[in-house]
This record gives structure tokens, sequence and C-alpha cells, in this order.
């Protein structure tokens, strides 16, 4: 693999691949992406696996492509060939244990009411009433707020409102049930007020009730450090929701000044060579840290997607416009297949477990970076179509 200067990247991918139509041209990057991970794995059950797993991740990078549906088919039949390897009939689904409570394995859900609004198929608003009735019953802390699993009792992680949120809000505008948006609004304010830091506007990664947790503050039960994606997964949230909340909802001036605020506070932390964000957010420069483009990406999305819809100022469309080039610039590498590769992708990252994972500084910066990670070229591509590129 060799960096290429970004104009030089352009001029050799539209040599070799060049655009079939407008539209085509118009997307550039998006379609790009789309293509590398299709030409890199022509199933998504298969994608970076050898074992098929009905996953969040998985289904959230089959959601980004299937938005290009109307440029060619093959992008829709992607996501829906994956949702269609583990969803029933009968609406159960290969992978997903209710007992679990793994908030996680709802985000697939957000796939499923796009299937069912396409195609109107059974099978989908069975799996989606799969999906709701787990929320029904999904464990909770005391104040109310959504444990992110069973094996993580009394603990809000931002992940998890970004994998429940959207789809309720989604489920509650299409179905008719709207006790949902007044679900989702608390949960996004309750783990907003459990792990916001007033003296930088950051949120941390999770926050454990309990306080029992080895990685969390004795007295505030918050974890230790401001995780670019999990940061990412909740701005993301607070977009998709605003997206599909009625105008008229009561929590909806709260969600927004969330976001502004959030916003503000993140770009107070943007490294100021890159343009880009650091995968411990408020730590730019120490030992170990690095430029991580999936919290970047999911930012620039964040913040093109909302600046459009009239809920961030406009400036925040040409904060992103610049931060996707800088991602371009800094982050994206011609692969030996001649497709555009994703680099400095964290793999994962957590808190507790067996084996325990302390989510000390030492930690987030030693996790296993990852190129093509699904969980950055998503809102990659994501980010591509909502800026155009």
């Amino acid at each position: 693999m060799k960096q290429l200067l970004p104009l030089l990247f352009i001029a050799v991918f539209l040599g070799c691949n060049t655009p079939k139509t407008e539209d085509t041209k118009e997307l550039y990057w998006a379609t790009q992406f789309a293509d590398a991970v299709m030409h890199r794995a022509d199933s998504l059950i298969y994608y970076h696996r050898e074992k098929p797993k009905y996953e969040y991740d998985y289904a959230f990078l089959g959601d980004a492509i299937y938005k290009l549906k109307d440029i060619d088919p093959k992008y829709g039949r992607y996501m829906k060939d994956y949702i269609d390897y583990f969803l029933h009939d009968d609406g159960s689904i290969s992978g997903q244990k209710h007992s679990d409570f793994n908030i996680d394995r709802v985000r697939p859900g957000n796939s499923m009411i796009t299937l069912f609004e396409d195609y109107g198929d059974e099978k989908y608003k069975l799996g989606i009433e799969t999906l709701v009735h787990q929320m029904e019953e999904q464990p909770r802390t005391n104040s109310g707020g959504f444990w992110h699993k069973t094996i993580y009792p009394y603990q809000m992680w931002l992940d998890g409102l970004y994998m429940a949120s959207p789809f309720l809000t989604r489920y509650a505008a299409d179905f008719d049930q709207p006790k949902w948006f007044d679900e989702v609004t608390f949960q996004l304010q309750e783990v907003y007020k459990h792990t916001l830091d007033p003296a930088t506007g950051l949120v941390y990664h999770a926050w454990d009730e309990s306080k029992q947790q080895r990685w969390s503050q004795p007295e505030t039960g918050q974890s230790k450090h401001f995780w670019s994606r999990g940061t990412g997964w909740y701005m993301m949230a607070l977009v998709d929701v605003l997206d599909y909340l009625p105008e008229d909802h009561p929590d909806r001036d709260a969600l927004i000044k969330i976001l502004n605020k959030l916003s503000a506070s993140i770009m107070k932390v943007q490294d100021k060579e890159t343009g880009l964000w650091y995968q411990v957010l408020d730590m730019g420069g120490r030992e170990g840290n690095y430029i991580e483009a999936s919290g970047s990406a999911m930012f620039v999305y964040a913040f093109a997607k909302s600046a459009k819809m009239g809920v961030l100022d406009q400036k925040y469309l040409d904060i992103a416009n610049t931060a996707f080039d800088n991602m371009i610039e800094h982050l994206v590498v011609e692969g030996n297949d001649g497709y555009p590769t994703l680099t400095q992708t964290c793999g994962a990252c957590g808190l507790g477990g067996n084996p325990y994972r302390e989510a000390d500084y030492n930690y987030y910066i030693s996790e296993k970076i990852v190129d093509n990670d699904q969980k950055g070229v998503a809102p990659l591509i994501m980010a591509a179509i909502e800026l155009n590129k």
C-alpha cells in the first residue's frame, strides 16, 4: 500500500474505474467504498469473517451501502441478503437470544424496517416485533436507563443508545407507537446526564450506576476516558432520532440543545494539524494516541446531516466538508487491489467483561487497529452521501 495525495488518488481511481452515471460521479467516494467492500467480500455475511455472525456492525455497513440502491440494485441486495440469512419467516433471528438482552443486536432492526418499507414482506415486520419485545423487557438501571447487556448490569454505554434509539424512533413513527418517542428521548437525556463531564462538555464512554466496576470512577460511576467512537455513536443517535422525532415533541428542543453543546465541545478537541479526532478525544499528542477513522467519520456524518436538517449551525456543514477531505488525505490509501482502503480504525473497545477491560488510557490505545473495518467504512459512506462526495 502506498499513501497517495488526494488529487492523484482521485485521478488514479477515475482512470481505472470510471463512474458510469452522473449519480455515481456526484457520489464518487460513497460508491468507491461500497464497491471496495463488495469486491473484498461478495457477501456481507462473510465480510471480515469466516463464519456468519448476526451483529450490529455488519447491518450498519449494509444500511450505509443500501442507501446507494437507486444508483445500482446490487447495493440494495448486499444488505438484504445479510438480513435474510438470519431472519426467519416466523420472526425469529439466528444469533439473537432474548435473555442476553444484548442491545447491540437490536441495531439490525433498523435494516428490517427499511426492508419492510421497500418489500412489505411480513417476516420483516415479525422480526421488528421480536426486537421491540426485547426492548420492552430490557433490564434497566434504578433510574430507568437501559442496561447494555445482561452481563453488564446497571451499566449504560454510549454505544447502546445508537443501537436501539433510531430503530425505536422509526418504529414509533412507522407503526404508530408514540410511547417509544418518549422512551427514546428519556434514554438519550439519561445517558447524557450520567456521562457528561461538566469541565470539558464531553461524554465518558459509559456509566455504572452501581459504582462497582473497576473501570468506573468511585464518586460518579463514570468511566475514565472520552472514547472517540463511543461519542460518535451517541452523536449519530441524536441526529438520526431527530430525523424521525415529531417537530412538536416536548423533548425535541432538549435533544437539539445536547447536540449543539456536544458538537461545540468536540470541536475544542479537534486536531489542529489533520482537522480530525483522536482515539482518546482529549489527549491529542500523548504517546500512543492516534487519529481514529471511525469516530472522525461519525462526527463528519453527524455534523453534515444535522446542519442540513437545520438543528446545527450551517458552519458545521463547512466543517464536515473539510474534515471529510482531511480523512481522504490522511486516512485513505490505495489498496493492492486498486480500491480505497480506510486505515486507523479501532477494531473494538469495551469495558469490563472476561478477560476484564480496565478501560484505562493504555487499554484504549492498545486495542487492535484495523483496515477497512465496517465501523469506519459505514459512517464514511454515510458522510459521503450527506456531503454529495
